[in-house]
């Protein structure tokens, strides 16, 4: 069943874990009802992209009414496609919310044990990986890229979770957001190479040879892979089957616009009491 369901014009919601719990708020944006001009229209949530900031800003605004979570309480990141993986907490709260320079540095990952923080990482094409331990209200997010991918970022988390929050594996549930699908995405010899050895007990790889020296590679199955390999039931990930790029009209996409285009966002949090 595709865990994403879109509410309204600019963001789908995770619904299978905000029905079930109605304080958590979970998603990931569209690239529609925003007041950016191409190439960012019209939704951009990224500062570095080369909007103007004042419209990405007037774009946050607008989301966090719709989901009813202050800007104040956002947390951002300047991503790097690295392993980089930090703990939030209250006193994080507001960090790149509304500026770029402030949000924290060469950062990937986010997790928090806290309620009041919504988590929040920007793509167009990369990986979102959502985390959620229910039974300790623990919840994450991930930026995975092929880089950050084949570092191994989704099992990092887990095991993070594990010694630091003393989760094991089998209590996490994983949902894989959208991005670029395995028939949109091609790649050539050097980065299957890097994916070979993380791969090696695998039977059916996530990679086709297409022709000379490409390949398609399904990033996403891949992240599921891993997260199998990490110890995650195979019954607690679930995989959207939205493409950023066979859907390019509802997100942007790095390769389909030529690499100048907005950013989406996937963002998770408990609201507070």
């Amino acid at each position: 069943m595709e865990p994403f369901i879109l509410k309204g014009t600019s963001f789908f919601e995770i619904e299978e874990w905000t029905k079930a719990h109605p304080d958590l708020v979970a998603g990931f944006t569209t690239k529609h009802g925003g007041v950016s001009t191409a190439p960012f229209a019209s939704l951009n949530f990224g500062f570095h992209v080369g909007d103007n900031p004042e419209k990405v800003c007037e774009n946050r605004s607008s989301l966090a009414a719709q989901i009813n979570f202050p800007l104040q309480q956002w947390v951002c990141a300047e991503q790097t496609h690295e392993t980089n993986i930090r703990k939030v907490t209250k006193a994080d709260c507001g960090k790149g919310a509304l500026a770029y320079d402030d949000a924290f540095k060469k950062t990937d990952g986010f997790y928090t044990t806290e309620s009041g923080i919504l988590l929040t990482l920007a793509y167009a094409d990369c990986v979102p990986l959502y985390f959620f331990a229910p039974k300790q209200r623990v919840i994450g997010v991930a930026h995975a890229g092929w880089k950050g991918t084949v570092a191994g970022i989704a099992i990092d988390m887990i095991s993070m979770l594990q010694t630091n929050e003393w989760i094991n594996p089998d209590e996490v549930e994983v949902v894989i957001g959208p991005s670029i699908c395995g028939n949109c995405y091609i790649v050539d010899e050097p980065v299957i190479a890097h994916l070979q050895n993380k791969l090696e007990a695998v039977e059916e790889k996530p990679y086709n040879l297409i022709g000379d020296n490409q390949y398609q590679l399904n990033l996403r199955e891949v992240n599921q892979l891993l997260l199998i390999s990490a110890g995650v039931h195979a019954d607690k990930i679930k995989q959207t089957k939205f493409c950023t790029s066979c859907h390019w009209d509802a997100f942007f996409s790095h390769r389909k616009d030529g690499g100048k285009t907005g950013r989406m966002i996937s963002f998770i949090g408990w609201k507070e009491d």
